[in-house]
């Protein structure tokens, strides 16, 4: 079977797991939770299957944009369906399987970049970057945490307990799930910046300076939330906000100068 064809089912299925969720997310007895996951474990593997397909070639790993991107979106979907079986996170839901969706119709129609890397040739650089893929997807994961806590925050202060339905966590919950996922995040990507400083010559080379000083603007907010939560009880709007802004300078290194590079400059 080809990678289109694997490429179009697993945009079905997350399009199915999407939509069995938005059709009954306010609903008393909450989605079909069977037809959801059922949907999604399909959309995950045939993603994974694409991925592996698309990623490892006979000359090399080819790490495009492309690539990368779907990649990081397969992580965040993983992560999120696991943490569903387990925390009832309904709002993430329809939100990561939708964008998932998204992804895979850019597979399907975007022209396929080449970027490749031996990794087998440099284990540091291999190191430097399953950290960082590792470590942005759960700060994304706690981005989306943030906008949850915010959702479930405000129906409480409207006393609209009606919308906080039993397939949500409660707020304590939610906020302590938020704050451990921007931890280990936190944790993972300095370690990751550490790795890089350490073992890549040229970490600080003109074609890598935009993502090491947004990488790092980004660590110094991500750590600079979790001191204040430790130590100034930092919680609400000041923590949702210095996630937000972690995540866009996050996703401005990550993917900044590698969009103007690949998809910019070819179309001009």
């Amino acid at each position: 079977m080809s990678t289109a064809l694997f490429t179009a089912f697993a945009l079905l299925a997350y399009l199915v797991a999407t939509g069995s969720v938005l059709l009954r997310i306010f609903h008393p007895q909450g989605p079909h939770f069977k037809t959801t996951f059922s949907a999604a474990v399909l959309g995950v593997v045939l993603h994974a299957l694409v991925l592996g397909d698309m990623l490892f070639t006979g000359q090399g790993q080819n790490f495009s944009l492309l690539n990368v991107s779907s990649l990081v979106c397969w992580l965040i979907t993983v992560a999120v369906t696991l943490t569903a079986l387990r925390t009832p996170i309904i709002l993430l839901l329809p939100v990561v399987y939708g964008f998932a969706a998204m992804v895979q119709l850019a597979v399907l129609t975007l022209p396929h970049n080449v970027q490749l890397h031996h990794f087998e040739q440099n284990v540091g650089l291999l190191v430097h970057i399953t950290l960082a893929f590792i470590a942005y997807a759960i700060l994304m994961m706690a981005m989306l945490y943030s906008f949850q806590v915010s959702y479930i925050n405000n129906k409480l202060k409207q006393k609209n307990i009606a919308a906080v339905t039993r397939h949500m966590p409660p707020l304590v919950q939610a906020e302590i799930l938020q704050f451990r996922l921007l931890l280990a995040g936190t944790v993972l990507l300095g370690l990751a910046l550490l790795v890089a400083a350490l073992f890549m010559d040229n970490w600080l080379a003109k074609e890598n300076l935009h993502k090491t000083i947004f990488s790092l603007l980004g660590f110094i907010v991500f750590a600079t939330l979790c001191w204040g939560h430790a130590r100034k009880g930092w919680r609400g709007k000041i923590a949702n906000t210095l996630t937000i802004a972690g995540a866009a300078l996050l996703t401005l290194g990550y993917f900044g100068s590698r969009f103007v590079r690949e998809v910019l400059l070819n179309t001009l």
